[in-house]
């Protein structure tokens, strides 16, 4: 009998899948039953060919070699996953195997990993695609009785493809040119330097921002504060000092206003959108403090251990047509004490229909809005950060559900001597979808306004003039840097108008699957820090974006780009086509680095001497806290000397920072406090706290130095604790 190997992504969800078709046999990387045999990747088991792997003259990095421009591209297993791809290639050309059913994740990236994988292994089946967007039982159970044709996504496939090349063409022959012309590690690419030229850009606005003071009046009565408001447009400030003060002396003596208007409006505002990956990033960050990476992290395993969420990677807000039929199913699966005064009442009506907007096919492409599955979750088994970022995909979720919140909103206007001035308030009618955010109630209880009668006169009490100070623009934090990404051009008014038409021409700065990790990356190469929680350039980051060609750092140009990916994506554009204007950017950006005499200077290099290669080490702030590295590219050395630990001090309770090595370890913290390791273990002892032993700190601080895990990393322990 013939058989199908089914190629999942990750171990956890081949086991998923295996269970489901009855694949029970296990094999050396594979589960087999009668019908089915399903294997994994590790993320990516294949991958582009280093140079060298072209040619061995191109190990030593060399100014004359570039660019290098691989025809065709040659790809390569990954040596450290080696042992699996041959298994899954021993799979797939079984003489017995007549299909292959590809269930990798289902977006570009996932179409990537199982070409290659079958590029590699030479396997010419013929192939069919698994394309759902959860992982739960019933899910796969019917992605498998509605498998598509998998030519369907050559083109998927092609843009996949070109962003690999291009990002190839473009990030390393510019990083190797940049590296070897100044003889620092400096990292580039097509969309990391211009969202590190972003960051820049608003430094800039804030260092070129003149603060000024404006003015305004309040008129104190018994029952309320009313501002004064002037001109065309109810203008409430006023940078002339002097006009306001004379009007403050002719007001000075006044003793009554009146009321000339008195104007209630109803109002209603709809739920929130759902959520897409990026708007859930944001979300994190705005009420975790999370960074982007932590959000996506914890959302795969909300997807793909636990099954109570849809896919992750996803850029819309948006169900389509064909899901209302699950829709009472997933409520009924959120039906827990946390959320049931709002599931009843959804449950309730006689139609369960989300609000307007939410049900739309033409905004939904691959994969729709992040929402609940049809499985209760255990929330026990949840841990602290899972159960946080599920309570906020369910709350959202049932919030389109349920009515506008509406509210009568009144403004009163009061004239004293000519001028005028007005208070606003609010009269809650119907709280409706915000009966979910319990938390949201203290804000509805805006100024409810005393009653108040047109033409009646009321006794004023004092009128005073008010002053405030106009602000720069706040620095980016992870948050609102994942939002400028989306949309350039909310976030840099002000900035180059081609900055401004790529939110009009294009879907921003990278795409939702890829931002966390440019980010990272950014922080990573220490072009970016954290102070804070705000985000900083570096001396190095700055310096990067003098010694970068113009275009390279063009926000513009590279959403150009990711919509050109697009347009490969739906077939209407070639690959060909893409992969020519790479090449040719490629080559005037190298041709752009030789032909500079800029200079690049480390101004943090320190009197200490790199074990390895004897120059002097480089300070640095991680993102975890300061490391040494060695400057030389080529020696790699780093070693972390401080870190952010979630120690408080016992001063002023701020987190506090580890400094020193063996038994001469210390917390300082920025008050000045100063704590050896034994103390504060014997502080933490005596007040009920455990005590760390030596094992358990070398593990913490082991796990501080690693770089944080990658979607492979994770997956091998996985495969390795199932072994």
């Amino acid at each position: 009998m013939s058989k199908s190997v089914v190629l999942a992504e990750k171990p956890s969800v081949a086991r998923d899948i295996a269970r489901v078709l009855g694949c029970h046999k296990k094999g050396n990387g594979f589960l087999e039953g009668t019908q089915y045999i399903v294997t994994w990747a590790l993320g990516h088991l294949v991958t582009h060919a280093d140079p060298e792997q072209y040619d061995n003259s191109y190990k030593e990095w060399k100014l004359e070699d570039l660019p290098i421009l691989p025809q065709p591209f040659k790809l390569v297993p990954i040596k450290q996953t080696m042992k699996q791809f041959n298994a899954v290639k021993a799979q797939l050309n079984r003489a017995d195997v007549k299909e292959v059913i590809i269930a990798t994740d289902a977006g570009r990236e996932g179409e990537l990993v199982a070409r290659w994988i079958l590029e590699k292994a030479k396997s010419r089946k013929p192939v069919k695609r698994l394309w759902i967007s959860s992982v739960t039982d019933q899910a796969i159970q019917k992605g498998f009785r509605e498998l598509k044709d998998g030519r369907a996504y050559e083109h998927l496939y092609e843009a996949a493809v070109a962003r690999a090349e291009a990002d190839w063409v473009v990030g390393l022959n510019a990083t190797r040119a940049l590296t070897v012309k100044y003889n620092a590690q400096l990292s580039t690419g097509r969309v990391q330097t211009p969202t590190l030229a972003m960051i820049a850009a608003r430094e800039k606005q804030i260092r070129d921002f003149t603060s000024k003071t404006y003015y305004g009046l309040q008129a104190l009565t018994k029952e309320a504060t009313y501002t004064w408001s002037f001109g065309p447009n109810n203008q409430t400030s006023n940078f002339n000092k002097d006009q306001v003060e004379q009007i403050l002396k002719k007001l000075d003596k006044s003793k009554e206003g009146t009321f000339k208007s008195i104007q209630t409006t109803p109002k209603k505002q709809p739920a929130p959108p759902l959520f897409d990956l990026t708007e859930l990033q944001k979300e994190g960050h705005r009420m975790f403090g999370w960074s982007a990476k932590e959000t996506l992290s914890t959302l795969q395993g909300l997807y793909e251990r636990h099954k109570i969420v849809t896919y992750p990677r996803t850029d819309s807000k948006h169900l389509s047509s064909d899901m209302k039929s699950t829709l009472k199913e997933r409520i009924k699966a959120v039906d827990l004490q946390p959320y049931r005064a709002a599931t009843n009442s959804i449950l309730r009506s006689s139609t369960i229909q989300p609000q307007k907007g939410v049900i739309d096919d033409a905004r939904v492409s691959d994969h729709h809005a992040i929402i609940p599955t049809e499985e209760s979750p255990v929330l026990q088994n949840l841990s602290d950060k899972e159960r946080k970022l599920y309570d906020l995909i369910v709350k959202r979720f049932l919030a389109v559900f349920l009515p506008p919140y509406a509210y009568d909103q009144t403004v009163i206007t009061l004239e004293v001597l000519g001028e005028t001035f007005t208070a606003k308030g609010k009269t809650v009618r119907d709280e409706g979808w915000k009966r979910v955010y319990q938390e949201d109630k203290e804000s509805d209880t805006e100024s409810t306004l005393p009653p108040v009668q047109k033409g009646e006169s009321i006794e004023i009490r004092a009128i005073s003039m008010t002053q405030g100070e106009t602000k720069p623009p706040a620095r980016f934090n992870e948050g609102t840097l994942l939002a400028a990404m989306e949309n350039p051009s909310a976030f840099m008014a002000g900035e180059s108008k081609d900055i401004i038409q790529t939110a009009v021409e294009t879907g921003g700065l990278g795409t939702v699957a890829t931002r966390a990790d440019i980010i990272e990356k950014l922080f990573n190469s220490f072009v970016i820090e954290k102070k804070g929680k705000d985000i900083y350039t570096t001396s190095k980051g700055r310096q990067l974006l003098e010694l970068v060609p113009e275009d390279l750092k063009s926000p513009s140009l590279t959403g150009e780009w990711e919509q050109r990916l697009t347009k490969i994506a739906k077939g209407t554009m070639k690959k060909e086509q893409f992969m020519k204007d790479m090449v040719s950017f490629s080559k005037t950006v190298v041709t752009q680095i030789k032909q500079s005499d800029q200079k690049f200077k480390h101004d943090n290099v320190t009197g200490k001497t790199c074990p390895t290669c004897l120059k002097n080490l480089l300070e640095v702030n991680g993102k975890r806290g300061k490391m040494l590295v060695c400057q030389d590219r080529e020696c790699g050395y780093k070693k972390q000397v401080a870190m952010q630990t979630n120690a408080r001090c016992p001063v002023c309770h701020k987190r506090m920072e580890m400094r020193g090595e063996g038994d001469g370890k210390l917390f300082v913290c920025k008050c000045g406090h100063r704590e050896k390791l034994s103390a504060f273990e014997k502080r933490r002892e005596s007040s009920g706290g455990a005590k760390a032993n030596k094992k358990d700190v070398q593990k913490f601080l082991k796990q501080q130095d690693e770089p944080q895990n990658t979607a492979m990393a994770e997956a091998l322990k996985k495969l390795l604790n199932q072994e």
